[in-house]
């Protein structure tokens, strides 16, 4: 996890959701700290590759053949 910025929950509690989420892309995770000492952390969730096709096959048998021995 990269850099966590801490906010205190009354920092937060006037600004949008909009604000928010704009923030949060920014910072990439934040830590909203509740007045109890408990946080909560909020992190960007990153898009990942699209996973390349292969060239290949899987031959007929392959799942029963771990059973033969």
């Amino acid at each position: 996890m990269t850099h966590v910025q801490n906010l205190a929950l009354d920092s937060i509690k006037n600004i949008s959701i909009e604000e928010f989420l704009t923030l949060l892309q920014q910072q990439s995770a934040i830590a909203v700290q509740f007045p109890n000492g408990e946080s909560l952390v909020v992190q960007v969730k990153p898009k990942l590759a699209t996973l390349p096709i292969l060239a290949g096959y899987v031959p007929s048998g392959w799942k029963d053949a771990i059973y033969e021995y």
